[in-house]
């Protein structure tokens, strides 16, 4: 944060009057003009919190166009506040910092006075804002008189700042920052809300608010207040009850002696693979270590999470890095498990390894889609005659109660049933510790194919209830994975791209279930000459990627596009004799590469450098398929997937260390020729 702006009614902070603190004053008082409790306004308060809170300058504007004439000279993020806000200042840091999103405002729950803006929130957005007569009913808070508004969204500020001074935009009644907030949300600017949670802030109008506000405030210990922050307000069962009641005195002691998120997470990942290479060696002694490993491997996992959130220590590559780190953590324990299970003298072990790495990924792909469809349809409310209309409304209305029962025994049940992440290392390590590496692979598959199923046929209903087109909302060509060979296909708009891609899973499926058959017969040689059969059903799924994604369910054409690229992946392995733990390795990379993917979705980042050079689902399949009819599929999986590894790590290395470092010395050579700093 390098600008902060006070909107303050009336004089700059240097006429503004310093009555003795506790002085009586009238209700009438501006806001501005209160004393703060050490002496100076509340007005100069704020701005030493918000330099405390990171801001490294700090300027008052008497009137929005004065603010609108800052906001066109800034070229990074900008907080803004009124004057009226007594908070801690962690609170101001909180905001200042959020990684939710690049405009953020924050929500409070006083009751509303003053003409202070009412807001309704859905999904952690503000999708209206406006007085509170108008959302009765509606309003889950009130706008807390700051947001951080992101630099893409600096020049809509500044217009809604004008529009709102010189009366031509529909606003409130009310304080300066209130109107301003207004004309922004008016203008369809995405805002995330940030709620207060054990800290304390408040509005306020007059002395006897600002008495009880700032004695509020004095009665909480804010750094204790911020390592119980660093906690999820909602998280697993197995997170709540067996980690996060430990984890930050971990927490606080990793902040002591200087470790970062980043150093967190690498010990995390040491602990996993430590945990996988003991699950590889099996032995009661080794099987249990592991466990412990395991289990200690994941409150690391939580800690490096609870550690950037205590110590305000966000990076995007930070939360790249955490979500890369967990799929690898967790497909590693995968290969041990199924390297173990295979010596213990499991023929399949390996198989059921694939299997289990398979179907999280295809899950996490719809756990991904399915949060984006639900934030978009946050953006876009339902008529209110239709919010409980239909199975779709219903099953909403359902799970929007079930959620809201904190702390019941079918809130608890919902959360564990769809097998989160917790739950799955939990069950991994006492079924590995107790019976071995070929039960807990297969606990692991049953239950995870029973929550996919659950979840799968609920998220259809409500998704067909709220329609939301969301990979019309993004480059669907970069998170189909399409190559070049798919652009190129014709388009069959017909039967949708949703179907398309269905067809070409169903067909991978069927050559794997075939090879699996002819394996158990003796002789898939012969299914060889299959292959171009199954390469062309493969390709069917490339007739949707012209079309429009705007199906009610067009949200799953990647999960079945990555299931389709996979099963084919396995199917050949089994066709041409490919080792089975050359066949994980290789799906293995391809998880990577589609994780970066959903990674970036997720921060709506381009596509990541050397995309072309991965050649998309279908090229990749094509190369597959004729290695094994010439009868090299071995050597052809182990040459494509090295050379998929480099291309990703080169795009890794591209994209966080090189490209970067471009970025940097161009700034500065902006700055030494003259230039202004973006800061």
């Amino acid at each position: 944060m390098t600008l902060a702006i006070v909107l303050a009614a009336g004089a700059p902070a240097a006429s503004l009057p310093t009555t003795t603190p506790g002085a009586g004053l009238p209700t009438t008082t501006p806001a501005a003009s209160l004393p703060g409790t050490t002496g100076g306004s509340l007005a100069d308060r704020l701005a030493a919190q918000l330099r405390r809170a990171g801001a490294a300058e700090v300027r008052f504007a008497a009137d929005l166009d004065e603010l609108a004439a800052l906001a066109d000279a800034a070229t990074g993020p900008v907080l803004v506040t009124g004057a009226d806000l007594v908070a801690h200042t962690a609170v101001l840091r909180h905001l200042a910092t959020s990684p939710v999103g690049p405009t953020v405002a924050l929500v409070l729950t006083d009751p509303p006075d003053a003409g202070w803006v009412a807001v309704r929130e859905e999904r952690g957005q503000v999708v209206d804002a406006g007085p509170a007569e108008r959302l009765a009913g509606e309003a889950t808070g009130i706008f807390g008189g700051a947001l951080r508004v992101g630099a893409d969204d600096l020049p809509v500020l500044a217009a809604a700042a004008r529009a709102v001074a010189a009366g031509t935009a529909p606003t409130v009644a009310g304080p300066a920052v209130d109107r301003l907030f207004a004309g922004l949300a008016g203008l369809g600017t995405l805002t995330f809300a940030h709620r207060v949670r054990l800290l304390v802030a408040h509005r306020v109008t007059d002395a006897a608010g600002l008495a009880a506000a700032a004695a509020a405030v004095a009665a909480v210990d804010e750094d204790r207040a911020e390592l119980k922050l660093s906690v999820k307000e909602r998280d697993d069962f197995f997170t709540t009850f067996f980690v996060s009641t430990w984890s930050p005195y971990v927490t606080k002691a990793a902040a002591r002696i200087g470790l970062g998120p980043t150093a967190v997470t690498m010990i995390s990942v040491a602990f996993a693979a430590a945990a996988a290479v003991l699950f590889g060696v099996g032995g009661r002694p080794a099987l249990v270590a592991g466990a412990v490993l395991l289990y200690l491997g994941f409150v690391l996992d939580c800690v490096d999470g609870q550690l950037a959130r205590y110590t305000r220590h966000f990076s995007a590559w930070g939360g790249w890095l955490d979500t890369m780190a967990d799929r690898a953590k967790e497909y590693l324990v995968y290969a041990g498990l199924g390297y173990g299970a295979t010596q213990a003298g499991f023929r399949y072990g390996w198989a059921l390894a694939i299997a289990a790495m398979t179907l999280q990924t295809v899950r996490h792909m719809t756990d991904t889609w399915y949060g984006v469809l639900h934030d978009e349809a946050a953006r876009r409310p339902r008529p209110a005659a239709g919010a409980t209309g239909g199975i779709g409304g219903k099953l909403d209305a359902a799970s929007t109660r079930v959620q809201a029962d904190t702390g019941s025994v079918s809130y608890w049940l919902k959360r564990t049933v769809v097998f989160p992440i917790g739950e799955r290392w939990a069950l991994i390590a006492v079924t590995v510790a107790l019976f071995g590496p070929l039960v807990s692979l297969i606990a692991v598959l049953t239950w995870g194919v029973l929550a996919f199923a659950y979840t799968g046929a609920l998220r259809t209903l409500r998704a067909r209830w709220m329609w939301v087109p969301v990979l019309d909302t993004v480059d669907a060509t970069l998170h189909r994975d399409d190559g070049p060979l798919a652009r190129r296909l014709p388009v069959l708009r017909p039967m949708g791209p949703l179907t398309l891609a269905v067809v070409a899973a169903l067909g991978s499926a069927a050559l794997l279930v075939a090879a699996l058959l002819a394996v158990d017969g003796g002789d898939p040689g012969w299914l060889r000459w299959v292959l171009p059969v199954a390469l062309l059903v493969l390709l069917v799924g490339g007739l949707g990627a012209g079309a429009a994604h705007n199906g009610p369910l067009d949200w799953l054409v990647p999960a079945a596009l990555r299931a389709a690229e996979y099963l084919f992946a396995i199917g050949v392995g089994v066709v041409g004799g490919v080792p089975a733990w050359l066949v994980f390795g290789y799906v293995f990379v391809l998880t990577l590469h589609h994780y970066d993917l959903t990674a970036r979705l997720e921060k709506r980042q381009a596509a990541p450098p050397l995309h072309p050079a991965r050649l998309g689902w279908e090229g990749r399949s094509a190369l597959l398929a004729l290695a094994a009819i010439v009868g090299i599929a071995g050597i052809g999986m182990a040459t494509l997937g090295t050379y998929l590894l480099v291309v990703f790590v080169g795009s890794v290395v591209l994209a966080w260390v090189v490209l970067p470092a471009r970025a940097a010395r161009a700034t500065a050579g902006l700055v030494g020729a003259g230039g202004r700093s973006p800061g």
